[in-house]
């Protein structure tokens, strides 16, 4: 940058903002595609189950649809709560969009059941049992990885 003396009075001089400008939009867009978004289908109330078992996800699900089971016995889909007797209406609205969707056989579609770990194993089978009436077949059931101490 090549800097020349001005008039008298002038003492002021402005630098290039670009670089600077160019390298924090480079930044946000390392960030976002870094970011996890798979913790936005969580809700925190869910408390999972720990299991010696539990592994992460071979390969990513297929049409993915997330049913958090509470402690009460309600349905968190979305920003939905219902009573699990009215899960059948949300699910089939969600096979209807997945049917209207081309290229999609609703039939592939996976149901990822988030039960937290003091709700009854009964009322997990009820909701399994809801998902099958609709016609889903996929299912996954999450838990808390427990960290073996060896």
């Amino acid at each position: 940058m090549r800097v020349t003396k001005r008039a008298k009075g002038a003492a002021f001089i402005e630098g290039d903002m670009t670089p600077m400008i160019d390298m924090t939009f480079q930044l946000i867009a390392f960030f976002m595609v870094l970011i996890n978004f798979s913790e936005a289908d969580q809700n925190q109330r869910i408390r999972l189950p720990s299991s010696e078992l539990a592994k992460p996800p071979d390969a990513p699900v297929v049409s993915p649809i997330t049913l958090q089971l509470t402690t009460a016995g309600t349905v968190i889909t979305g920003v939905d709560e219902v009573p699990l007797a009215g899960v059948k209406p949300l699910l089939t609205r969600e096979k209807q969009l997945l049917e209207a969707t081309p290229d999609t056989d609703f039939t592939q579609a996976t149901i990822i059941i988030r039960a937290d770990r003091d709700a009854k194993t009964g009322r997990v089978q009820e909701l399994i049992r809801a998902c099958q009436e609709v016609g889903f077949v996929n299912f996954a059931l999450r838990a808390k990885q427990e960290q073996s101490n060896w």
